[in-house]
C-alpha cells in the first residue's frame, strides 16, 4: 500500500483584536488572549510576513496561508479590508502564500464583502459562533442569533469558501446537554473544520464581575476535557476536523492575575486528544480479566496519548482496569489509531502467545 504523505500547513497568523467588533461579549479582552493592542497596518502586515519568509517552518511547508484572527474582519471600514488584504496580494501573486483565511461574525456577512474578500484571495472563513442556543448568545451580548450562523454557512457555501466554525463550551447558560445540542446543529450544518476553545475567566471581563459576584461557574477541568474531547470525537466521526482545542498561550495572558478561573492548561489540547484516546483503549482492557500485569504497544508517536500528561494517563487505565501496566512500548509496525495489548506472565516476566487486541 503507498505511503501517503500527509501535508504540512503553515499559518501565518495576524491579529486584529477588537477591531471591526459592534459589541463586546462578556468573556472577551483580546488584547489579552492575542499580547496586541495596536491597530494593524499594510506595514506592520508587511513585517510579519517578511519575518515568517526566514523561518525553517515557510520552506518545509507544502501549504501556505496569511490568517487575520480576533475582531471581526468583515465589518471593518472597506478600505481598511482593501489595505490589509492589499498587503498580503503581492505574496500570493508571487506564488510564496496559497490563500487567506478570516474570521467574523454570523451576522456580519454580505455578498459585496464576500465577493471583495475572494477578489483578493481569501478562501477560508471562520465564524466566532459560540453557541447555537439563542439564550446562551444572549447572555453572553453575542447579539447574532442561531439562525445568523445558519445563514451565514449557507451564504459561504454559495460562494465557494471553506467554512470554520468557532465554538465555546461553559458560557452563562450553557449545561452539557445544551452544548450537545449545539454539536448537533453544528454536524447538520458540516463545516470544513472547527475550533473549541473552553471558557475561561479572563480579569477585566463582565465575566469576571460575574464570577466575583458568584452568578457564573466556569467548568472544571475534567468537565471542560469530557464535554471537549466527546464533541470533537462526534465531530470528527462526520468527517468535521477539530484544529484547535483550548486557547492559545501568550504572555500578557499567562500573567499572574489575568486568569481568575476557569479550565485553562498550558496542555488543554493534549489533555482531550489523550482522553479519546484513552477512551479507545478502554475497552480493550475487559478481556483480560484476572491478569495482573499487561503491556501496551502502539505507534511511537501515539506513545505520548497513551501515557497522557506527566503519565496520568497510565494511572488511569490503572485505577480503572484493576492491572498493572508493566510497559508501554512503542511498535511502528502498528498502523496509527491503533494499540496491541500483550499478557505478561507474572512469573516468568514472558508474553503468552494470545497477545495482541487491536482497536
Amino acid at each position: 500500500m503507498p505511503v501517503i504523505k500527509e501535508e504540512r500547513h503553515l499559518i501565518v497568523p495576524i491579529f486584529i483584536p477588537h477591531q471591526g467588533c459592534p459589541f463586546q461579549c462578556i468573556y472577551c479582552r483580546q488584547d489579552k488572549i492575542t499580547n496586541q493592542s495596536t491597530p494593524v497596518s499594510a506595514s506592520f502586515i508587511k513585517n510579519t510576513i517578511d519575518t515568517s519568509l526566514k523561518s525553517p517552518r515557510f520552506l518545509s511547508a507544502d501549504i501556505r496561508e496569511v490568517a487575520f484572527y480576533g475582531g471581526t474582519f468583515t465589518n471593518l471600514p472597506l478600505a481598511k479590508m482593501e489595505e490589509v488584504l492589499g498587503a498580503v496580494s503581492p505574496y500570493l501573486e508571487q506564488g510564496l502564500f496559497n490563500s487567506i483565511r478570516v474570521s467574523t461574525r454570523p451576522d456580519s456577512v454580505d455578498i459585496y464583502r464576500l465577493e471583495l474578500m475572494r477578489h483578493y484571495g481569501v478562501s477560508t472563513v471562520e465564524l466566532g459562533v459560540q453557541s447555537m442556543d439563542d439564550k446562551v448568545l444572549t447572555l453572553s451580548k453575542r447579539g447574532h442569533t442561531a439562525r445568523d450562523v445558519i445563514n451565514a454557512v449557507s451564504l459561504l457555501r454559495r460562494h465557494g469558501f471553506k467554512i470554520g466554525i468557532q465554538l465555546m463550551p461553559g458560557l452563562p447558560g450553557d449545561t452539557e446537554s445544551i452544548f450537545n445540542d449545539t454539536i448537533n446543529k453544528v454536524i447538520e450544518l458540516n463545516p470544513d473544520m472547527a475550533r473549541l476553545y473552553p471558557v475561561v475567566v479572563i480579569n477585566g471581563t463582565e465575566l469576571a464581575s460575574m464570577y466575583n459576584k458568584g452568578v457564573f461557574r466556569p467548568l472544571r477541568l475534567d468537565e471542560a476535557v469530557r464535554i471537549s474531547g466527546e464533541s470533537c470525537i462526534r465531530l470528527e466521526d462526520n468527517l468535521i476536523p477539530v484544529i484547535r482545542i483550548g486557547l492559545m498561550s501568550s504572555p500578557s495572558l499567562l500573567r499572574e492575575g489575568e486568569i481568575l478561573a476557569g479550565p485553562w492548561h498550558s496542555a488543554f489540547g493534549f489533555l482531550v486528544r489523550s482522553y479519546i484516546h484513552h477512551k479507545k483503549i478502554q475497552p480493550l482492557l475487559s478481556g483480560f480479566t484476572g491478569t495482573a500485569e499487561i503491556g501496551i504497544r502502539a505507534p511511537m508517536s501515539e506513545i505520548p496519548l497513551v501515557r497522557g500528561y506527566k503519565n496520568e494517563g497510565v494511572r488511569l487505565l490503572e485505577k480503572k482496569s484493576g492491572m498493572r501496566i508493566r510497559y508501554i512500548k512503542s511498535d511502528n509496525s502498528i498502523p496509527n489509531g491503533r494499540i496491541e495489548v500483550d499478557r505478561v506472565n507474572q512469573d516468568a516476566g514472558y508474553l503468552l502467545q494470545d497477545t495482541g487486541r487491536k482497536f
